[in-house]
């Protein structure tokens, strides 16, 4: 049984903020999940993978009662103020920004950062949420959309490719989001299987830019435009048509689903 089973539940609103937390990322946690992606954990070395962070905020989420049975990403906004090393003491802190009605349900906007022993910020992420009403699977709309990164696939690199499995997304995941590995509540929300969590998509995303760049410092804008499935084949593609990464995405069938701008890169 899920930890959380017997938590009251709330409805998260603007101004919720969550308890402040000491944490860690400790190595063998990071090794299982980037083995589960086909990720090489050698790729980070001692340092954390920015898109654990994704993950995390959401299961801080949930310990703080705002549950995320069924919810979707839209947007991602992830910035690493610095490297992150595993096993460090970190304190998380998050909050709840805004909430809208949409035609799918609520679209909520929440904050979690993550802090260092000097109390200075270490990392940031913030996401846009889908929270589906029971309409989902016939509704449409989730509010205003932003502008496509990619517009051109073509003109992009391909970088590598990634198949995923229905056991590894399932053991990815956990027992928290049933529409990650639940066959029957994925098609009750609309889906045709089990979507893969935004979490595990800007793995392959991140990973790249490790190999690549093993960045100190990055600000990625990451939009999740169409849903990846548990047994899809997903390919990383990079924009670096002006002498630089601008763009990062994940690209099944010819189609983008996980984008991200690269606002800020420093090695």
């Amino acid at each position: 049984m899920s930890q959380t089973a017997d938590l009251d539940w709330i409805e998260p609103y603007p101004g919720l903020s969550y308890r402040d937390r000491l944490m860690t990322v400790a190595e063998p946690d990071q090794q299982r999940l980037l083995t589960l992606c086909g990720i090489d954990p050698a790729v980070f070395g001692e340092h954390i993978d920015p898109a654990a962070f994704i993950t995390l905020a959401i299961q801080e989420g949930v310990r703080n009662r705002v549950h995320a049975n069924g919810t979707v990403n839209l947007a991602q906004r992830l910035v690493q103020h610095r490297p992150l090393t595993l096993g460090e003491p970190l304190t998380v802190s998050g909050r709840i920004l805004d909430m809208q009605e949409v035609p799918r349900g609520r679209v909520v906007t929440s904050e979690t950062w993550f802090s260092g022993a000097d109390g200075q910020r270490a990392l940031t992420t913030g996401r846009l949420s889908l929270r589906p009403g029971a309409a989902m699977a016939s509704a449409s709309g989730t509010g205003e959309k932003a502008a496509p990164v990619v517009t051109d696939v073509n003109a992009l690199t391909a970088l590598e490719s990634a198949t995923l499995t229905p056991e590894g997304v399932a053991a990815y995941t956990g027992p928290e989001n049933p529409i990650h590995f639940d066959p029957d509540v994925a098609r009750r929300k609309g889906y045709r299987a089990p979507i893969v969590g935004g979490g595990q998509c800007v793995r392959f995303l991140t990973a790249a830019l490790w190999r690549r760049f093993a960045p100190r410092t990055l600000g990625l804008e990451i939009f999740f435009r169409r849903p990846v499935f548990w047994d899809d084949t997903a390919t990383v593609m990079a924009d670096e048509r002006e002498g630089r990464w601008t763009a990062i995405c994940l690209v099944v069938n010819g189609k983008v689903t996980t984008e991200a701008r690269i606002t800020e890169l420093s090695a």
